[in-house]
């Protein structure tokens, strides 16, 4: 997620930051370099010249410049703009009024509506909510049987009529919603290979119809400038309310999410960072701005744990990082519970300074296979290695290779990363976790710029 622009923005206010005094000419050097990242982060061009106008205005001032530590007050002025940027706060959805509360989705073909739909529905029922998905895009092949597959997989329910106009079928899933007391109700409306008037209208008539709370147009972050070129398109045609952008967890230059507020005024609500149907997340422009300038994300961190880890075990492994005893099997358990949470790469980028862990433990893959072979590579060694891993020589190295049926390369890494991560714990150590997470939950990250 935006590797390559985080990459070069990091970079590039690290030199600022190493300077003892700045002048106009370093911040034109670093606004420069800012402004080719963003371009080739594939922002809008008219988004990063005004980005980059107001950023400088405020960096060549005389609070800047005089401070003790103008490096510092770059970064958190380019952090700043950033969030502003994105929309500064996260925008939730709208229940307020009449039940029960419409939301309309709408989208290009091949934008992971349908699958959207359904993680929106799991997040919502998450939160207390009791949501009904009604199939309306009777146009595209198999839209219909996709959407009631993945809702009954998830454990929603779908409401579906092939035999009816998508106006129709709308109604007839509110006026069910209304009888059986779901809500909200999500419509998954039909989309098209490319805008059309046709599609507009019909979109438009649903809207009249429903009169939806919200009207959420999916976008592919992916696609680039194309996503807030449709952004764009949807909301002069329809209206809209917000926005889901996906795939921002592939290959994303991160162009739309840094463009599609500023663009069309519409907040980002949700983006999908994964296949399943939990990876939907809300979106926080402060902490995607964090997260982007390498200070981490720890409040999502502390989220994602407070969801997917045992407290128990978490308060035991508590006890043993503090007294130093972190063996391999802590080792294993640790990279299983990490698993839910998602890839190391991604937790680690939130973790103020993340981008410094060693390589070692950076490039270690969480996915299915990885982890089979770290367990039986684990689970070929005595005891004594699992508590001790410095009595492991190489006969022993290759007899746990052979018992594991892996290579001794695979063994050998497993061990360096090990050590790595015992590195890194020891340091954090030192952290008074207390008073960090008292700080977090005020609302006070407590990590300076």
């Amino acid at each position: 997620m935006f590797s390559s622009l985080a990459d070069k923005l990091q970079n590039t206010l690290k030199q600022l930051r190493g300077k003892g005094k700045l002048n106009e000419k370093d911040v034109d050097m670093a606004m420069r370099q800012i402004k080719l990242a963003l371009l080739e982060a594939d922002v809008n061009f008219k988004v990063v010249k005004d980005f980059v106008a107001a950023t400088r205005e405020r960096a060549v001032g005389q609070e800047v410049m005089n401070s003790l530590t103008p490096g510092q007050q770059v970064v958190k002025i380019v952090n700043e703009e950033m969030t502003r940027l994105m929309g500064e706060k996260q925008s939730g959805l709208d229940f307020s009024g009449k039940t029960p509360s419409a939301i309309m989705m709408v989208g290009l073909q091949g934008s992971g509506k349908t699958t959207t739909v359904v993680k929106l529905a799991a997040h919502l029922r998450k939160e207390g909510k009791n949501p009904l998905l009604v199939a309306a895009d009777i146009y595209r092949p198999g839209a219909v049987k996709q959407l009631q597959v993945l809702s009954e997989s998830a454990g929603e329910i779908c409401y579906s009529n092939e035999e009816a106009d998508p106006v129709d079928i709308c109604r007839e899933g509110l006026d069910l919603a209304e009888r059986e007391n779901y809500d909200p109700v999500i419509f998954d409306t039909a989309g098209r290979l490319h805008l059309d008037e046709d599609m507009m209208s019909e979109i438009t008539a649903v809207k009249n119809a429903l009169n939806p709370r919200e009207v959420l147009l999916v976008v592919d972050a992916m696609t680039g400038q194309d996503a807030v070129n449709a952004a764009d398109a949807f909301n002069k045609a329809v209206g809209l309310s917000g926005i889901i952008l996906t795939k921002l967890d592939g290959d994303t230059r991160g162009g739309a999410a840094l463009s599609v507020r500023a663009v069309t005024g519409c907040p980002v609500k949700f983006v999908g960072v994964g296949e399943k149907v939990e990876a939907l997340e809300p979106f926080y422009p402060d902490r995607m701005a964090s997260r982007i300038l390498g200070m981490g994300d720890v409040l999502t961190l502390i989220e994602k744990a407070e969801a997917s880890v045992d407290q128990n075990k978490a308060r035991e492994m508590e006890q043993k990082l503090r007294k130093q005893q972190f063996t391999l099997e802590d080792f294993k358990d640790q990279l299983g519970q990490l698993r839910s949470m998602g890839s190391l790469d991604e937790i680690l980028n939130m973790i103020p300074g993340g981008g410094n862990i060693p390589r070692e433990v950076r490039q270690m893959s969480l996915n299915e296979d990885n982890f089979k072979r770290v367990e039986a590579i684990i689970g070929s060694m005595t005891k004594q290695e699992k508590q001790d891993p410095s009595v492991i020589n190489s006969s022993r190295r290759r007899r746990i290779a052979m018992g594991s049926g892996t290579a001794v390369q695979d063994v050998n890494r497993l061990l360096n990363q090990f050590g790595q991560m015992q590195k890194m714990f020891k340091q954090m150590g030192s952290i008074d976790k207390k008073g960090a997470m008292k700080k977090l939950k005020k609302g006070k990250k407590g990590f300076p710029f």
